[in-house]
């Protein structure tokens, strides 16, 4: 048993991963982290107790997020769900189908954990 990430930009990115490394602890399995970043994953704040799997693509060019997703599961027999951060939307932007983590809930052979930030409470 395996969990996977997928690290997208921004703070869904930040919270896919943390959720992430919480559903490996639960578990007691090993995380595998896809960067979908431009930019690497900084190393420093990964935790020691989780051995942790770090799969960077090499840049936006290199191919499709949700395949080099998709790609890494179909190659990794052992993965057993997919933690994803989703944005918070507006009900006109839930209708456009098409962002990666909604191509994912869909496209995934295994079953996805979907996190989003908590909300903006600014006064």
């Amino acid at each position: 048993m395996t969990v996977m990430t997928a690290v997208a930009e921004g703070r869904e990115g930040d919270q896919a991963l943390a959720a992430g490394i919480a559903e490996a602890r639960l578990l007691g399995t090993d995380l595998v982290v896809v960067n979908l970043r431009l930019s690497a994953l900084d190393h420093s704040g990964l935790p020691e107790d989780v051995t942790i799997t770090l799969v960077e693509r090499s840049g936006p060019g290199d191919r499709d997020p949700v395949d080099a997703v998709l790609d890494e599961i179909e190659a990794r027999p052992g993965i057993d769900r997919l933690v994803i951060g989703i944005r918070r939307r507006s009900p006109v932007g839930k209708a456009f189908l098409g962002s990666v983590s909604q191509r994912l809930l869909l496209q995934s052979p295994v079953p996805v954990v979907a996190v989003k930030p908590p909300a903006d409470r600014s006064p």
